[in-house]
């Protein structure tokens, strides 16, 4: 910070804010000229901004587990091409052994200049829907090395001083299948010149040193507030593991995610040195895929008012040795990575529970997703689609509050969106016929966990294929201080011939005829407290609304409901869950 430059506190509140509304504003502009359902629809892409060096200013993080995957890659950028960086040039990356987090997460930088001094980068991060590889849409799950499952793009430039680099953007695409790739990067470089044409005009507006000042005292505010977050936990080493089911390969694999988490006054060092090595399938993570779902989870627990710039990951040490499932070396096959975010957050959730009991949550549903692709007869075109409104399951409840309903898994933290019915019909040859809540599906407690759903679509079109991933059909979303799990995630697919068939968890299914029905079941999250202590009102309401089944209102919520009159038979109620309390006092005396 210069010391010739006075900080007014106002000013830095307000550039605070106005960085926020640009990477907002990025986001806006990237949602309406996108064309693939998985960025204008679900918006699954983050924007941000970051000085010269690549430190976070801000950012937009419509899908969290992508959240802190731009830093890493902004501060490569800016030192492998320095002195190489020029007015006009965009750069695009997705190398996940050159801090990348996922093949199919492209990501565009573009430098901001005020006269000929690099003050800024604008970025834009989207899963595109595809990045060739052996298999269409970008996940494999026979894959055992990076180039099974992708195009690697190293930091490469795409345009250099204004200018188009034809044979670098063809050489891309010409290794992509999906036109609709390349106009959606189009999409992502137009979403980083409103970056840079807002962050410039503010920096203009201010001055540079003026600006530059006030920038390290954001930083600066924002590290007290997350260590003053940090010095509210106790110190001490607190330890949890979660398990990570079925590498693709080996039936019955299983693999351990162990983190021990230190607290020492201001600062938080998670270590996840004893967590299982890595596998030779695709289930394996990238540090900058693993460190983004540590901090996301983490500030799941502390003040949301937090800005989210630089200052909020510099009391924050992770420690994930290469060679782990977390942190797979090179040149190891690691699509999956995102998506051990859940069994990552539960572990930290396991470790935290019992020090900060009131600012976590359950378990969260686990991800059970699937990928279609083919060719629809309508448009004469392939198609990929993502089915996201079926795999959202529940959050885990809290100290104080029900879980959400139908958000998604929690590297999507609701950030997510869902698909609109309509669209997915139009943009897939399948026609949907049912998706709502899941009867039974949240796991119960005095707040209930958040309710999971069943979607129903009959398969059209021509050479359908089906890639399976995910963890969710091997363990519930676990419930916390005597609530109750969640339900489990299950794709079948009904064949025209009558048969039905239970997916695996990942695999690949070819040649899905039509006609096919595919129904697919996202569980509820895990529920908080003991359930004989939800209000009984509250229950015969959700009875009536038929998010809980009356039987189950009895068994785990103690609630006895006449099934004529849809009343609440208080005698019996109070015996009952008389008789839970008395049970659960006993458990806690014999643990």
């Amino acid at each position: 910070m210069s010391r010739s430059t006075p900080i007014d506190r106002v000013l830095v509140a307000i550039i605070g804010r106005a960085l926020k509304a640009i990477t907002d504003e990025m986001s806006v502009a990237m949602e309406k000229t996108t064309r693939s359902p998985i960025l204008c629809e679900a918006k699954d892409f983050v924007t941000g901004l970051y000085d010269a060096e690549g430190r976070m200013l801000e950012q937009t993080e419509n899908l969290p587990i992508l959240s802190f995957s731009l830093g890493p890659v902004c501060r490569h950028i800016a030192e492998q091409f320095r002195g190489q960086v020029y007015p006009g040039d965009v750069f695009f990356h997705n190398d996940v052994f050159s801090f990348g987090n996922q093949n199919n997460d492209v990501a565009a930088f573009m430098p901001i200049f005020v006269g000929d001094t690099l003050v800024a980068w604008a970025a834009c991060k989207g899963h595109q829907a595809d990045i060739g590889g052996a298999v269409r849409g970008g996940y494999n799950p026979n894959a055992t090395e990076v180039w099974q499952e992708a195009l690697r793009i190293p930091a490469v430039k795409v345009h250099e001083r204004g200018e188009l680099r034809r044979d670098v953007w063809d050489l891309i695409f010409a290794n992509v299948r999906l036109p609709i790739v390349e106009e959606d990067m189009r999409a992502e470089i137009g979403s980083c010149a409103v970056g840079e044409r807002r962050l410039r005009a503010l920096i203009e507006k201010y001055g540079l040193e003026r600006f530059t000042a006030h920038k390290a005292a954001l930083f600066e505010s924002t590290r007290r507030m997350m260590e003053s977050e940090i010095r509210s936990i106790p110190n001490g080493t607190y330890s949890g593991e979660a398990t990570v089911y079925f590498d693709g390969r080996t039936p019955g694999s299983r693999y351990r995610i162990r983190v021990a988490i230190t607290v020492e006054d201001e600062r938080v060092v998670f270590d996840y040195s004893e967590t299982d090595p890595q596998t030779d399938g695709f289930v394996n993570g990238t540090y900058t895929s693993s460190a983004s779902a540590t901090i996301l989870t983490f500030l799941q627990m502390v003040d949301a008012r937090i800005p989210h710039n630089q200052g909020i990951i510099e009391p924050i040490e992770i420690i994930i040795p290469e060679g782990t499932i977390l942190n797979a070396a090179y040149p190891a096959a690691t699509t999956f990575g995102n998506h051990l975010c859940p069994p990552n957050a539960d572990a930290i959730i396991r470790a935290l529970a019992p020090v900060i009991p009131d600012r976590v949550t359950a378990g969260w549903n686990n991800l059970l997703c699937s990928l279609s692709t083919g060719h629809d007869p309508r448009r004469r075109d392939t198609y990929v689609d993502i089915l996201f409104m079926g795999l959202k399951g529940g959050s885990g409840a809290t100290s104080d509050c029900d879980g959400y309903d139908h958000i998604g898994m929690i590297d999507a933290s609701g950030g997510l969106l869902d698909q609109d019915y309509e669209m997915f019909e139009q943009q897939t040859p399948h026609l949907l016929e049912r998706h709502e809540f899941l009867t039974d599906s949240a796991g119960a407690g005095r707040f209930r966990g958040g309710l999971g759903v069943e979607t129903r679509y009959r398969v059209g079109g021509e050479k359908t294929q089906l890639v399976v991933f995910g963890d969710g059909d091997a363990e519930p979303a676990f419930g916390l201080f005597g609530g109750q799990d969640g339900t489990l995630n299950s794709i079948a697919l009904h064949l025209p011939d009558g048969t039905v068939r239970k997916t695996a968890s990942k695999e690949i299914v070819a040649a899905v005829p039509a006609g096919t029905g595919y129904v697919q079941q996202a569980g509820g999250g895990g529920g908080f407290g003991p359930p004989h202590e939800r209000p009984a009102e509250t229950v015969r309401r959700e009875v009536a609304d038929e998010l809980i089944s009356i039987d189950a209102a009895g068994s785990a919520y103690g609630v006895v409901i006449d099934s004529e009159s849809g009343q609440v038979l208080e005698a019996e109620t109070a015996a009952r869950r008389a008789a839970m309390a008395a049970a659960a006092s006993r458990r806690a005396t014999e643990d």
